[in-house]
């Protein structure tokens, strides 16, 4: 049994911990591996019940109450515990409850279980923005009580067995592997001060999904050099270079600076069906994104409002703290 006062008593200022429960524990295993900043992974059986001593066969049975867990030991210097609580919610289904993928059972509940004060006021805050997405939430969260790390050919599962099942796409890896952009740089601020840091427009257009008139706002015809984003969070979205001149009458991108900091879904308002995209630290509503696009470079087409960005300038990028991505502008 691995109880947290013994196994993280050897903690220091940069090393941290967190446990995710994402159905079955290999492919949560393998994402977790694929984020730069993680310094070890190990799956395990948490928080069941605590006079059971867990082993696989055990909890396949689903009356123990143990969920299929993955242990996350990271460098809150590479990596924030933001990052890994996104990552993980963009390959799970938060609104489902014993089950992920083809996997039932409550083995395979999702949750996120921390260890100190500091993961929990974190965990809670993302929490927040992700059940605003979510009609239904049904992710578990709480503190973590107990731990069995799993038997041993389970560990690193997919290294192993590059051919073994997975719930979570090869993309997905490569998605997480590939994160430029650490959401921990840009918490969203409390939601009561919104209303009072943004103007009229803004405000229903990031919390209401409201739109601006088309060839009316401030950056459809923009071709400044610079770095477009979020106007509530600062998170940076989209480059200049690749904004293309687009007759929708909105400013219009061809892909975003890292996929990650961009969350889609579903839009069937208005009698309409589209893909509403909106930006991952804030949860603002940036506007939609369209294929098929014979404008566009890629074919791909993110018609987004002016006023759900804050252009910077390629000069002031350094002084502003986005000096980092003056390469890719």
């Amino acid at each position: 049994m691995t109880m947290e006062h013994n196994r993280e008593s050897a903690q220091n200022d940069e090393t941290s911990v967190i446990y995710f429960a994402g159905g079955c524990f290999w492919g949560m295993e393998k994402l977790m591996q694929s984020i730069p900043g993680v310094i070890q992974t190990t799956v395990g059986y948490a928080n069941g019940n605590s006079s059971v001593i867990p082993d696989y066969k055990t909890v396949s049975s689903g009356k123990t109450g143990y969920r299929e867990t993955v242990r996350v030991e990271y460098d809150s210097r590479k990596v924030s515990l933001d990052a890994l609580l996104f990552s993980y919610f963009r390959v799970i289904d938060p609104t489902l409850e014993n089950r992920q993928g083809n996997d039932r059972g409550t083995q395979y509940q999702t949750g996120i279980y921390y260890v100190d004060d500091s993961s929990k006021e974190t965990v809670m805050r993302i929490a927040e923005i992700e059940r605003e997405r979510n009609p239904v939430f049904n992710v578990e969260i709480g503190p973590l009580t107990s731990f069995y790390d799993a038997e041993e050919y389970h560990q690193k599962y997919l290294d192993k067995n590059p051919g073994g099942y997975c719930h979570i796409g090869a993309a997905e890896f490569k998605e997480a592997t590939e994160m430029i952009i650490d959401p921990g740089k840009y918490p969203r601020p409390k939601k009561e001060t919104l209303a009072e840091m943004l103007d009229e427009t803004a405000f229903r257009v990031t919390q209401h999904a409201d739109t601006e008139p088309a060839f009316q706002n401030a950056f459809w015809d923009r071709h400044e050099k610079g770095v477009y984003v979020d106007v509530v969070t600062g998170e940076p979205l989209f480059t200049s270079s690749d904004k293309y001149q687009s007759s929708c009458g909105w400013p219009a991108f061809s892909k975003s600076i890292d996929d990650n900091t961009i969350v889609s879904r579903e839009d069937t308002s208005f009698g309409m069906r589209r893909t509403e995209v909106k930006s991952r630290s804030g949860n603002s509503h940036l506007g939609h994104v369209f294929s098929g696009d014979p404008e566009s470079p890629s074919g791909m087409r993110y018609c987004i409002n002016s006023a759900s960005l804050r252009f910077i300038p390629y000069a002031d990028m350094e002084k502003e703290g986005y000096g980092y991505l003056k390469s890719r502008v």
